[in-house]
């Protein structure tokens, strides 16, 4: 068990690093960050959805701590998670006038040293946010804020889990990638069923298998997995609830360059092949931005934004890429990148690879064998 218990409200300090990037809410409404003041951090809210981009700073009685994570919720209050000793104390900011107000939400107590509690991304609906506290044989799935009594420990989940992905409209289906016995699988965890266990991903019995980035609207799945070449991470897409199995397009392997697929194009119902997917490519000499279809054999490249928040950014449901940015001319700033059009209907997507006989994967476990198939919110 990860021993994690309700303690007052609390505020403190990490050893982390403060992040450079910033987090949006699922519908693209408001983004927060830990915006830097000197040698100092702060909580800063964006709201995006109006004419223009505008930034609140949101100082507390002294600067953040490194290590302090900061995510926008739905009314536009930002929540803070502050470590202090071993208690994870969790909070909403909001602006009053000039200051700012505060208000505590409980914290997570993890007396164990090698326990580590981080948010989880954005959940849809923006009403409530989640966090995994990462034990060395268990991990709990904590509510932290939208609960009525404080943080809330909703399932515990064998093995060390990372990643986290939202499968669904409804915050009830999160991907989480899960290792056990040195192996890493992503499963389902459905919060509305007591924290139920289902498998997601089964692409050979020896390999890592993680979900990246997931789409509601089309099912489109973004993976990570050694499958097809041991010991090398590689790229791959499949279609939730497809009998397909997972492709790992050549195209998607660029020499010396990270890739790292960071949003989906959501909107295109019944059309995966066509979802526009934005990449963070990152190279010996910088970084930018890749623009990919699982439909097209080939990525588009494009300049990131002078003082792109790297990793940070939104599709609208028109093929419009938004890119946060930060610069001493402009504080707060959305760059709008169109999608590439769509190649010709007639191009058929790119085959998966053949693969040595060695190396010939395991029967995949479909997509559609997974409960996710049965377990269809309303």
């Amino acid at each position: 068990m990860t021993a994690c218990a309700i303690e007052p409200s609390a505020t403190g300090e990490d050893d982390g690093a403060p992040r450079a990037g910033c987090t949006i809410t699922v519908d693209g409404v408001y983004a927060a960050r830990l915006a830097p003041a000197g040698d100092c951090w702060f909580p800063e809210r964006w709201t995006l959805d109006g004419p223009e981009p505008y930034a609140v700073p949101l100082p507390g009685n002294q600067p953040e701590e490194p290590g302090t994570e900061v995510q926008p919720m739905g009314d536009g209050r930002v929540l803070v998670h502050r470590l202090v000793e071993r208690r994870h104390a969790f909070s909403l900011l909001y602006p009053t006038g000039p200051g700012t107000g505060e208000l505590p939400l409980g914290a997570v107590e993890c007396p164990g040293e090698d326990i580590r509690v981080r948010l989880l991304p954005p959940a849809p609906g923006g009403e409530r946010a989640y966090a995994l506290a990462v034990g060395r044989y268990t991990t709990g799935v904590w509510l932290v804020a939208g609960g009525a009594f404080g943080p809330e420990q909703l399932a515990e989940v064998p093995g060390r889990c990372s990643g986290g992905v939202w499968l669904d409209r409804a915050g009830r289906l999160l991907a989480v990638d899960r290792e056990i016995g040195g192996r890493t699988k992503a499963v389902v965890v459905d919060l509305e069923r007591g924290g139920e266990v289902s498998p997601l991903l089964q692409i050979a019995a020896d390999s890592d298998d993680r979900l990246l980035l997931a789409d509601p609207d089309s099912g489109l799945l973004l993976i990570s997995s050694d499958a097809p070449s041991p010991g090398q991470e590689r790229l791959g897409w499949g279609v939730l609830g497809s009998t397909l199995p997972v492709r790992f397009p050549e195209r998607l392997r660029l020499p010396d360059c990270a890739v790292t697929p960071f949003a989906i194009q959501p909107g295109q119902v019944l059309m995966p092949e066509n979802c526009a997917v934005a990449l963070r490519i990152d190279g010996p000499l910088g970084g930018w931005v890749g623009v990919w279809r699982p439909a097209e054999r080939q990525v588009h490249h494009f300049p990131a934004p002078e003082g792109w928040l790297a990793g940070a950014g939104l599709w609208t449901a028109d093929g419009v890429l938004r890119l946060p940015y930060a610069t001493p001319d402009v504080p707060c700033g959305v760059a709008g990148l169109p999608a590439p059009p769509r190649a010709p209907l007639a191009r058929a997507p790119e085959p998966a690879e053949p693969e040595p006989a060695k190396q010939v994967l395991a029967r995949p476990v479909p997509l559609q064998q997974a409960p996710l198939g049965r377990v269809v919110t309303n």
